[in-house]
């Protein structure tokens, strides 16, 4: 059996901790925002391993409470923004002609905007929320999903095993989803991983600017901005939700390579 790359083994570790933490937040850490302003901000301690912030609430349960915010979020942003892609993408690909034309134009349109700001601007009028946020960052998101599998399938429509479906004269339809896409999926999972990487530091940019979940809510990116000025006071406070998003999206990237070098077939064997 091969081992994993020490750098795959620790990036699985991470997201392990931060799976743990986002579904079992409501039981490890039950009043992660409950304050005491009798303590008020203070640095590592006993009872409080990263310290408190300036409302006395504890750094670490902040942390654990906020994957919760974090993961699913960009999670959302992840899946639906591959699914529009594949939808998209495979036929633009495979069929070609406008149908391809109107997807790449929308794809170039949707290029065109600087997606956080677009996401900014619209939180910001709407009056933000998380819901939003993810809706937002989805349509955003997606031109990328159908531009990789669009590429993806424009390399795979004139190999052998197509051409071979095609004189069995089956469906553009089933050719597409039962013999071009499994090819393609390694590249689709793949560039999945690295959009929930994305999501996630777009999500709590949009906290730490207030435009993410309400005030008060347990989120890296919001408590990451609400203790921005308190950094001298207790540096953990600040360190550890940006240590948390950094440490969070680098080993999505990491797992995502090895996953795309390890499923990759893409019909070479066909």
């Amino acid at each position: 059996m091969t081992r994993l790359p020490v750098s795959v083994a620790a990036a699985f570790a991470v997201l392990l901790a931060v799976a743990v933490a986002a579904v079992s937040a409501p039981w490890l850490v039950p009043d992660a925002t409950g304050q005491d302003l009798m303590l008020g901000i203070a640095g590592p301690g006993p009872g409080h391993p990263l310290g408190t912030d300036d409302l006395g609430r504890d750094v670490l349960q902040l942390l654990v409470a906020g994957a919760r915010t974090a993961v699913p979020g960009a999670l959302c942003v992840a899946v639906g923004s591959m699914l529009i892609g594949n939808l998209v993408g495979l036929p633009a690909g495979y069929l070609g002609g406008w149908v391809d034309a109107l997807a790449m134009r929308w794809a170039d349109l949707m290029f065109s905007l600087p997606a956080l700001l677009v996401a900014i601007v619209v939180a910001g009028v709407l009056g933000g929320g998380y819901g939003l946020a993810i809706a937002v960052l989805v349509v955003l998101f997606a031109p990328t999903d159908t531009r990789v599998v669009r590429g993806a399938v424009l390399e795979q429509r004139h190999r052998p095993y197509v051409e071979a479906a095609r004189l069995k004269n089956l469906s553009a339809w089933r050719i597409m989803t039962r013999h071009v896409w499994p090819n393609i999926a390694p590249v689709a999972l793949a560039n999945a991983f690295l959009n929930f990487a994305y999501a996630l530091v777009s999500l709590a940019s949009l906290s730490f600017l207030g435009l993410g979940v309400p005030a008060g809510s347990p989120d890296w990116g919001r408590t990451l901005s609400d203790n921005r000025t308190q950094l001298l006071a207790n540096p953990w406070a600040v360190i550890a939700p940006g240590l948390a998003i950094i440490a969070t999206a680098a080993a999505l990237n990491i797992v995502g390579d090895w996953l795309y070098e390890r499923v990759d077939r893409r019909g070479r064997a066909r």
